[in-house]
């Protein structure tokens, strides 16, 4: 797997978080072959509002925006083995929206980006939220990654 990270936006405060590590852990723990591509970016709010407005007719900034590429359904039922790698997408995180969440929600920085990490993710692997029974998926698989990553992390 090639995990891009781009952390020019508050890069001091993204380095100590290992993203890149994390994203290998939901992608293993998705079964996305070992040529999936992904990028996690890091932006200030002013392109959060940007790209959420552009792409999401929404105002203001949001926590994560994911862009699939290439469905990672469609790669697992047609992928031989051996393949050249495919873009699974890009995962944009505004980390001033996260440290204002992670400070409603009475926990840390670190672990608010942990969460739009695996939530990006797992959009791009096909997982939603718009109906009550998605969501009900969806937010149980990620306290089970996160739930796992950190049991890892504190070995």
């Amino acid at each position: 797997m090639e995990i891009l990270v781009s952390d020019g936006y508050r890069s001091a405060d993204m380095a100590a978080i290992p993203v890149r590590e994390l994203a290998e852990h939901v992608l293993a723990a998705e079964d996305a072959p070992a040529s999936c591509e992904v990028s996690v970016s890091f932006v200030d709010d002013a392109e959060m509002t940007e790209l959420n407005g552009r792409f999401r007719g929404k105002e203001g900034p949001t926590d994560v925006l994911s862009f699939e590429c290439d469905s990672l359904c469609d790669e697992l039922s047609a992928a031989a083995p051996g393949e050249a790698p495919y873009e699974l997408g890009d995962v944009i995180i505004a980390p001033d929206v996260a440290e204002r969440q992670a400070a409603e929600y009475g926990q840390t920085l670190a672990q608010e980006i942990e969460l739009l990490v695996v939530h990006g993710l797992l959009h791009l692997c096909g997982y939603d939220h718009m109906a009550d029974d998605e969501a009900a998926i969806m937010e149980a698989r990620e306290d089970a990654l996160l739930r796992s990553w950190r049991e890892r992390s504190a070995r």
